[in-house]
């Protein structure tokens, strides 16, 4: 497996990833109709702005290869969207193919992420992940605590996001 900073070539081969994790993780929590409505080539579109304004912005977003070169799973971070004063930086977003999951991939992008964060001088973190979310049992093995909890909506289904966060990042910025 390779992990390494996406490219613009990359867009479709994340947007894939990005509905298709989508709605294999989120089956049973999200509505299925708003599942179903996913496109590849809207996520696309959405891709190549947060591409360019990550450049823009100071954000970044890595993804993950397998030994065929195809992308499996990827990250985004940066700096925390919110102003949260304890938790600096934030993993914005992270999805690996379901039949991926369990390979220690996603160990690889938090690292790729905490290690980022960490060069540009920021070593606390926090992600927002669906409290229904399996991963979140993800995030509390690589020591995130739940620090906050707040509603939003999708497909017109109110839902709860829970924030796990890591005051020092040292320990995420190694291969687990």
């Amino acid at each position: 497996m390779i992990v390494r900073e996406a490219t613009h070539n990359d867009i479709p081969a994340i947007a894939k990833v990005h509905v298709d994790t989508w709605r294999t993780t989120y089956r049973g929590i999200v509505p299925d109709e708003h599942l179903a409505n996913l496109s590849y080539e809207r996520r696309g579109n959405r891709w190549h702005e947060i591409l360019n304004h990550n450049r823009e912005n100071g954000y970044f977003t890595y993804v993950a290869e397998d030994e065929s070169g195809e992308i499996i799973g990827f990250a985004s971070g940066g700096e925390e969207r919110t102003g949260d004063p304890v938790y600096q930086g934030e993993l914005t977003a992270i999805y690996i193919l379901q039949n991926q999951q369990g390979k220690g991939i996603g160990r690889c992008l938090v690292q790729a992420v905490a290690k980022k964060l960490h060069l540009s001088g920021i070593n606390s973190m926090l992600v927002w992940v669906l409290v229904d979310n399996p991963a979140c049992q993800f995030y509390a093995a690589l020591g995130g605590k739940p620090v906050h909890e707040k509603e939003i909506e999708i497909g017109g289904k109110p839902l709860i996001e829970v924030a796990y966060g890591w005051m020092e990042t040292g320990n995420l910025r190694g291969c687990l």
